[in-house]
């Protein structure tokens, strides 16, 4: 399945923050190549700068994705805390219409919006995120009830799949949701939820987050190559930051990283990472894959199938991050000088 973005409308929050009209293509088409071979701006080619409003380009979307062999959306779901949502709309068209009939799950985005990797270059917190205890959990549940009920949402062990993107931001709120989540969905005839936590530094989180309650771990491996390339990794740095330019990381180098032996057990689900570029949103100091291509995603594959091959067709679960971040460089929608090349990978491996 594939992390799905859904900022791809306009919102008056986003009109109040940025400027009227923002969507995540404002980022994406004020992008500017930032040395010699930087592909930037990164641009659609078929699908084009859709606006998810419209139900023709989800339909779009979703005929693509099946056509190559994703499974599903996994879309990112924004809840603030009392009851407050953002960019809701879409994934409220999609349930409430049937339209496309393609397989979902929700990721809980709880974060609050501030700092760097949001945009953001001043010291404000454009809006917090806040747990606000069991009436506000209920109100969280029952928002989201009728998705779990939906032929189309995916389960494991017959449970709704729910991700939650930082479980240990808020452990002890957080363990008291899952379990009154676990309840109020067997009282709902579900027979419970299948919490699955993202942690981007396993080792030292892992085992952490099922003591905790979740059920399965969703691994993240962004800086493992940090730990497994340190002397290049901190070279780069330097060179970052003396020039001033992004942190570059070979993919060819990235990639053997992306997932790891852990992810042979049946409730640790790996993360792989067709290309990453953040300089949209954050200029000079984001950080890139460099020499990244179909062919070395299709290599990661490759590792991916080996190391998740031999679970259970309910437990071979692997996230691609991501559809259509194009903000962060990351997707799997056809560009210009890639065209369907991600996709195909992707496909050759599921229908063979």
């Amino acid at each position: 399945m594939a992390f799905y973005l859904p900022q791809f409308h306009p919102i008056p929050e986003n009109d109040q923050w940025w400027e009227k009209g923002f969507t995540e293509w404002t980022n994406v088409g004020k992008a500017r190549s930032l040395f010699p071979g930087h592909y930037q701006p990164k641009l659609p080619t078929e699908l084009g700068y859709y606006d998810l409003r419209v139900p023709e380009s989800r339909r779009a979307q979703a005929d693509l994705a099946r056509e190559y062999g994703i499974e599903g959306f996994c879309y990112w779901h924004y809840w603030f805390g009392n009851g407050r949502q953002l960019l809701e709309r879409p994934f409220k068209e999609v349930l409430e219409s049937g339209e496309p009939d393609f397989p979902f799950c929700l990721a809980w985005a709880n974060e609050s919006w501030k700092g760097f990797h949001h945009g953001v270059k001043k010291k404000e917190c454009l809006v917090e995120q806040v747990y606000g205890g069991e009436e506000d959990y209920r109100r969280h549940f029952e928002s989201v009830l009728p998705a779990f009920r939906d032929k189309r949402y995916m389960t494991v062990e017959g449970k709704p799949l729910f991700v939650i993107y930082h479980p240990l931001a808020a452990r002890e709120e957080i363990s008291e949701m899952i379990v009154l989540w676990r309840k109020w969905a067997v009282e709902s005839g579900l027979g419970g939820v299948y919490f699955v936590g993202i942690s981007y530094f396993f080792d030292k989180e892992g085992e952490e987050m099922l003591k905790m309650g979740l059920d399965g771990v969703n691994v993240c491996r962004f800086w493992d190559i940090k730990e497994k390339h340190h002397s290049m990794y901190k070279r780069k740095e330097r060179i970052q930051n003396m020039f001033r330019i992004p942190l570059r990381l070979p993919y060819d180098k990235v990639y053997p990283t992306l997932v790891g032996e852990e992810e042979r057990a049946d409730n640790i689900f790996p993360t792989l990472y067709p290309n990453w570029d953040h300089t949209p949103r954050t200029g000079r100091k984001g950080v890139m894959y460099t020499g990244e291509s179909p062919e070395l995603f299709g290599k990661l594959l490759d590792k991916c199938i080996d190391v998740v091959g031999g679970k259970d067709q309910d437990h071979s679960l692997v996230f691609i991050k991501s559809w259509n971040e194009w903000g962060e460089g990351n997707y799997l929608e056809p560009c210009r000088v890639y065209g369907r090349g991600y996709l195909e990978e992707i496909g050759k491996r599921v229908r063979r």
